[in-house]
């Protein structure tokens, strides 16, 4: 054969392949921008709601930059507040979606296999949340360039905020790939190359792990703050984690089986089922074995444990959320601990709401405003949200919404093989 023939057979080849893919990923993105605007009435009304709320949320949000945290119920005394509890408790929910990646990957659950896109879009959305909190904590967004590297002092690797950035824009940065490649490899009707999605896969496990670890580290390594002072906060976090993602997970599964013909298989619900039965239970011990200590030995770390379950003279501002997120999560114990109780959906889904708002108050105004109340100098300030932050809360909730809606919009139909390349009259013509 003439070796310049063969040569330009090889060059048509992959011009043809070049022009395939290029015409096949934009055909993928007009796609997925139809999947996410067309829906049945209720996706509009729940859009239309969702878009409402951001939208107060935004106005309220534009009248803290224009006026400054004046307008926020934070102080010198306690300067974090309702953003950062969010923040925290999303962190955790970010990390929660690894509990369907493990499985699937690790024990190689066939049914977690079809609905792990469900927990790692989920991720998504929860980091997406993550920084829009960040920014509202900032008085002045504008100088959120100095947490940028090489542009901004971003002082790595001593401080563990910088760690904290790091670790969050790296996760959400893996399960973009991971996501974007395995619904566009679904959508071509082709096997995914496993060396582009395994390694990330296993890292993300990893690195899930690591964000929710690095954020604690970023409380309790604060020395003057001795009610953050425990080496069980990194465990804590992680076991509340491993409750809060899998609460939300199996509702979003339930909702998508009742209003989607994605094939949801009974051994997804079952598997989240038995981790929150052990993880819930570990997490209330844990909590129980600090209230131990504080109120047995006293000392400087047991003073925010009094008063966050007891009040301190006048002030209960955080007594009665204590008390609720404590009930909601025993009930929550009791009801999971029910046999069979995947089968009773009713008693499930009150059971992961239950939890899913009890860790939500456990993990923010439990544990971020206590760690100011009281201040280093021993002055007691008392910390409630004002309706800017209620509202700044809100909107950035509805929009983490809307992403998640629209994200499982696209990766449903996708995933569950309704559309793909081929329906679209593209289908693998390099051949």
């Amino acid at each position: 054969m003439n070796p310049s023939i063969s040569t330009a057979r090889k060059s048509e080849v992959n011009h043809h392949d070049a022009k395939f893919h290029a015409t096949s990923y934009l055909k993928f993105l007009r796609l997925a921008f139809r999947l996410a605007t067309e829906g049945t009435w209720t996706f509009y009304v729940w859009m239309l709601v969702l878009t409402c709320v951001f939208l107060v949320g935004a106005h309220a949000w534009a009248t803290q930059v224009a006026e400054g945290m004046v307008v926020t119920g934070m102080t010198d005394h306690v300067s974090w507040g309702l953003y950062i509890a969010n923040f925290t408790f999303l962190v955790g929910l970010a990390a929660g979606g690894v509990m369907m990646v493990i499985p699937a990957y690790i024990y190689h659950d066939k049914d977690m296999h079809d609905t792990v896109i469900i927990g790692e879009l989920l991720a998504i959305a929860s980091i997406v949340m993550c920084l829009m909190f960040v920014v509202a904590d900032l008085g002045r967004p504008d100088r959120f360039w100095h947490m940028l590297p090489f542009i901004g002092k971003f002082n790595w690797p001593i401080s563990m905020l910088t760690w904290d950035v790091i670790v969050l824009n790296g996760y959400l940065l893996l399960n973009l790939h991971i996501c974007g490649y395995m619904l566009y490899k679904r959508f071509l009707g082709e096997t995914p190359d496993k060396r582009w999605y395994v390694p990330f896969v296993f890292l993300s496990i990893a690195w899930a792990i690591s964000i929710h670890t690095v954020t604690a580290f970023l409380y309790c390594g604060l020395g003057g703050r001795p009610f953050w002072n425990t080496a069980l906060m990194a465990p804590r976090f992680l076991t509340s984690a491993f409750v809060a993602g899998p609460a939300f997970i199996i509702v979003v599964l339930q909702l998508i089986r009742r209003m989607t013909r994605m094939n949801i298989g009974p051994g997804s619900i079952q598997t989240l089922v038995a981790i929150m039965r052990i993880t819930i239970l570990i997490d209330l011990l844990m909590l129980g074995s600090e209230v131990f200590v504080a109120l047995y030995t006293g000392g400087a770390h047991s003073t925010a444990i009094k008063y966050l379950f007891f009040g301190h003279g006048e002030l209960k501002a955080l007594v009665p959320w204590t008390w609720v997120s404590l009930a909601f999560m025993l009930t929550a114990a009791v009801l999971l601990m029910r046999p069979k109780v995947h089968d009773h959906l009713r008693t499930l889904d009150i059971a992961c709401m239950l939890a899913f708002v009890g860790i939500w108050i456990e993990k923010g105004m439990g544990l971020i405003i206590p760690g100011f109340v009281p201040s280093t100098l021993h002055e007691w300030v008392e910390y409630i949200p004002s309706a800017a932050e209620w509202k700044i809360m809100a909107g950035i909730w509805a929009a983490g919404l809307m992403v998640y809606t629209l994200l499982l919009k696209v990766a449903i139909p996708v995933f569950a093989g309704n559309v793909s390349g081929k329906t679209s009259g593209i289908g693998n013509q390099t051949k």
